[in-house]
């Protein structure tokens, strides 16, 4: 889903929708929030946010020669009014994602899979299992991966997996290995459609209906005295077992059973 940057504000500007934007939008979003009396404010938070994202630096010297310098290092040079009312000329320019390590779960969702191999390929030529766990889990919250390593003659081999994985929109990167190839499969998973709290609020609404239910289960149970009693052990009997006691599951005619006490001979005890 396409960001609609006329309804963005920096009110709405979070570390993860602040990816969409560019440095033009920066100072439009400012300047709309300088006649809002609810955000002056707060400016330093939204200039945090927008730092998440860009490289900010303050002009102290403003000559045509400083300026130029930094627009010949891609920087956007433009006047924000912080919370103070003082004014101030800021050079800002869009992170450049360049290396795995600049990957984070806020702006994976705004690389493209072809973007997506090219940082990776930057990566000392290594695969899939070069990359450290926290790097494959944060890639892995934005795309689906697989990979597979063949030899060189066997991996575009007609209707093999490397075929079908491009049929199927996945961008692929080929690492090779001596006489193997290591392919790496990557596609964008569908964004899904989030509800109207956050996360985290839906964590903590979760946690308080289990407490609750925890609460109704310990009201629905009765009282059990498991103090433990060292008498217990007394009230066994063995005389008072019964016939009862040892049904089986055999359907036996009590006549047949010829279990009479005077057939048992004492003597059976010496053994």
């Amino acid at each position: 889903m396409k960001l609609d940057k006329k309804a963005l504000t920096l009110k709405t500007l979070t570390k993860s929708n602040v990816w969409d934007i560019q440095e033009n939008d920066v100072f439009r979003l400012w300047e709309s929030a300088d006649k809002d009396a609810d955000l002056k404010d707060n400016m330093r938070h939204y200039m945090d946010i927008i730092k998440s994202a860009f490289d900010v630096e303050e002009i102290k010297i403003d000559k045509p020669e400083v300026i130029r310098k930094y627009e010949e290092r891609g920087f956007k040079v433009g006047f924000v009014r912080m919370e103070d009312a003082a004014k101030v000329k800021l050079a800002i320019k869009k992170r450049p994602i360049m290396r795995v390590t600049d990957l984070t779960y806020e702006n994976i969702r705004h690389v493209s899979a072809a973007k997506l191999m090219e940082v990776i390929s930057r990566n000392f030529g290594g695969g899939w299992d070069s990359l450290s766990q926290s790097i494959q889990d944060i890639i892995q919250s934005g795309f689906d991966i697989s990979t597979t390593t063949l030899p060189k003659d066997r991996l575009h081999k007609t209707g093999g997996l490397y075929e079908k994985k491009v049929n199927d929109g996945f961008e692929v990167l080929e690492i090779e290995k001596g006489t193997w190839v290591e392919a790496i499969f990557a596609k964008e998973k569908p964004e899904m459609e989030k509800t109207h709290y956050r996360q985290d609020d839906e964590s903590e609404l979760n946690r308080k209906m289990n407490d609750d239910d925890d609460e109704d289960d310990e009201e629905d149970l009765p009282e059990v005295d498991d103090r433990y009693d060292e008498n217990d052990d007394d009230d066994f009997d063995e005389d008072k077992l019964t016939e009862e006691s040892y049904r089986t599951t055999f359907d036996t005619d009590p006549e047949d059973l010829n279990l009479e006490a005077e057939d048992v001979s004492d003597d059976d005890n010496d053994y």
